[in-house]
């Protein structure tokens, strides 16, 4: 099978990323931070360990302000969740996934807060002074991806959190599609809060997802409950990470996180330049073809398309019995669809990773010229 769909989740993770796993597992499965003995204990210290590493990863120097999540979109949600209060006003963009899409559609339905989304210019970019015209005496929230997961282009983050730095608003960013891709830089973009997936770009397992805090945020836990700390009160405790961190932890998550994070930071994060390369070969080749549409740019990590007659998943069907994996459909994100006018049909999503090939690339390209003969 040729793996084309990087951007729902990589594949394949390292074999230090199975072993992490299973040497959770068997040999510190205990529940970390809730006990004295030595296997909770050495569970802790793997906790804190791969805590550490990404503290580093992002430039931060206080561990305690990384959080782990269920993933993304767990990150988001308690982000959002734990910042806006009734009455806010909140600037999102039009090319979001609806992990941040529904939270603030649903709290903008529900009348506690006002919604205002931002499109992107011509070229699928978000302009900071667009963000600025739309802000308000009561905006206390801005939400922003740092690379849609249909447009496949690195959006200029900081421009937007200077905004919000200058303004005193919340600046949120989603990396699910640049962490471990791209350089993470959250205290240089002025952002306030960061999340990103373990299961992507990280090479780490499924399930598990990372909400960094910037010292001097206030926000409420979106869960309360046991937390080994403070057990005396029947009260959340205040101090972070425990304040959003309740329930027994993911133990073999984070081990694999912490393995596909090392594996990922001795790359060098070179998978952005991996992707660009092979998306813009393929683009090339496709914007050759009749019948074909192509949608994303020149420098994108991944390529949109579809083929004329032919329904996005029909197409992503045919690819799969030819043995390589796409996604085809709105993948979630049905404001970038709606940008490129693809809302009715959606659109075919190529999205490699850090271990395709030039050779990878061709295959894809011979099998869609196949389908518009």
């Amino acid at each position: 099978m040729i793996y084309l769909d990087n951007a729902a989740t990589s594949f394949p993770k390292p074999a230090a990323v199975a072993r992490a796993m299973a040497d959770a597992l068997t040999q510190c499965g205990a529940n970390p931070g809730r006990a004295g003995h030595r296997m909770a204990l050495a569970a802790g210290r793997l906790v804190e360990g791969c805590r550490e590493e990404l503290a580093e990863y992002l430039g931060e120097r206080d561990a305690s302000r990384v959080i782990f999540a269920l993933n993304t979109t767990d990150a988001l949600n308690m982000a959002i969740h734990g910042v806006v209060r009734s009455g806010d006003h909140v600037v999102t963009t039009l090319i979001e996934h609806n992990s941040v899409l529904r939270p603030l559609s649903e709290l903008s339905r529900s009348g506690v807060i006002t919604l205002t989304l931002v499109p992107p210019d011509a070229k699928g970019m978000v302009d900071a002074t667009e963000v600025e015209r739309v802000m308000t005496a009561r905006t206390k929230l801005v939400v922003m991806t740092h690379m849609s997961n249909v447009l496949g282009l690195e959006q200029d983050v900081a421009a937007v959190g200077a905004l919000c730095r200058r303004r005193g608003v919340c600046f949120l960013v989603d990396c699910a599609q640049t962490a471990g891709h791209l350089p993470l830089r959250p205290r240089e973009w002025g952002a306030s809060m960061v999340a990103m997936p373990g299961h992507k770009g990280l090479l780490g397992p499924h399930g598990t997802g990372v909400l960094w805090v910037r010292e001097g945020v206030r926000i409420a836990p979106m869960r309360q409950g046991g937390t080994g700390s403070a057990s005396e009160s029947m009260f959340q405790p205040r101090m972070m990470p425990d304040m959003l961190e309740s329930g027994t932890l993911n133990l073999p998550g984070i081990a694999g996180l912490r393995a596909g994070l090392r594996e990922a930071r001795a790359q060098e994060c070179q998978a952005h330049a991996v992707e660009v390369a092979l998306c813009d070969h393929m683009r090339e080749e496709l914007l050759g073809m009749p019948g074909v549409r192509v949608y994303t740019q020149k420098g994108a990590s991944l390529l949109s398309f579809n083929v004329e007659g032919i329904a996005s998943q029909e197409v992503a069907a045919a690819l799969d019995e030819r043995e390589i994996a796409v996604r085809g459909g709105l993948h979630c994100a049905p404001g970038a669809h709606r940008f490129l006018g693809t809302l009715q049909n959606g659109a075919v999503r190529v999205s490699p990773g850090l271990y395709n090939t030039m050779r990878d690339a061709d295959a894809l390209v011979a099998a869609v010229a196949k389908m518009t003969r």
